[in-house]
């Protein structure tokens, strides 16, 4: 479904130069896999999700999805775009961005609107009700809480059916009753689902497979999640462990802690 090969990217640095985000990644995806990406901050997790989603073109390099050619003169023809953008869709980790109408109905139902599907109502119902936001679909998305907007935002997106789900740090906003809901939920999705985050303690629940990204833009790693989760020098090559002596009188012995937002730590003796 998903091919990259020697694909590279970069950004603007403000100053006329350009700052690497994507170096030499070479990946396959295969419909209904589901995959997990880690990687530090400014690694190219966030670059990676958008560079599938259509938003921006491989500088150098192939993008094949399902076996089409995404480049900037593919992304300039308005019916693949479209098309591309229905089926490969992205959850931002900050959702305001995605959000623009001015109730959470009319969010949810912008898209099958625009694209003339018919029973609108009933879909958005449908999702308001999956993502428990059915209290809220007459409220401004800009009245609600960083959790709701996140879910408001996943509801716009699932109503669109797409066959590839991009996720960029989900359960930054959720609590953990809707983050449980959304691992249950990507589990049994028939869709591709690529979702990015910090939070090593829940990367096995988002997929079997794991992509790291490492601070190079390079990718260290492709297989599976509990392999990379158990291998201590990978994560410090990722910059998603560190070490540093603990003060146990004068001296201390070395532990590694992983970078994750239960702050656990794996003692090196």
């Amino acid at each position: 479904m998903i091919e990259l090969e020697a694909v590279e990217l970069s950004w603007p640095d403000g100053q006329g130069g350009r700052v690497p985000a994507l170096r030499g990644i070479d990946l396959r995806v295969a419909a209904g896999e589901k995959l997990v990406v880690l990687g530090s901050n400014g690694g190219g997790k966030s670059s990676l999700l958008k560079l599938l989603n259509g938003l921006v073109p491989p500088e150098r390099g192939h993008y094949r999805y399902d076996g089409q050619q995404v480049d900037a003169a593919r992304l300039a023809d308005r019916s693949f775009a479209r098309r591309l953008r229905q089926e490969t869709v992205l959850l931002f980790q900050h959702p305001e961005a995605m959000l623009f109408n001015p109730s959470v109905r009319e969010e949810i139902a912008y898209g099958p609107r625009r694209l003339g599907w018919p029973d609108v109502e009933a879909q958005v119902e449908h999702w308001a009700r999956e993502l428990r936001l059915l209290p809220l679909l007459d409220k401004p998305p800009h009245a609600l809480s960083g959790g709701e907007k996140q879910k408001v935002a996943l509801a716009a997106l699932l109503i669109l059916r797409p066959r590839l789900i991009l996720l960029d740090e989900p359960t930054a906003s959720l609590d953990p009753r809707s983050s449980g809901w959304l691992v249950d939920f990507l589990f049994d999705h028939p869709a591709t689902v690529l979702t990015s985050t910090h939070h090593l303690s829940m990367a096995a629940e988002f997929g079997s497979r794991c992509l790291v990204l490492g601070e190079d833009h390079r990718l260290l790693y492709d297989g599976p999640t509990e392999a990379a989760l158990a291998d201590l020098a990978l994560l410090e090559r990722a910059n998603l462990a560190h070490r540093h002596r603990h003060r146990h009188g004068a001296h201390g012995p070395v532990h590694a802690h992983l970078h994750r937002h239960d702050h656990g730590h794996v003692p090196e003796g």
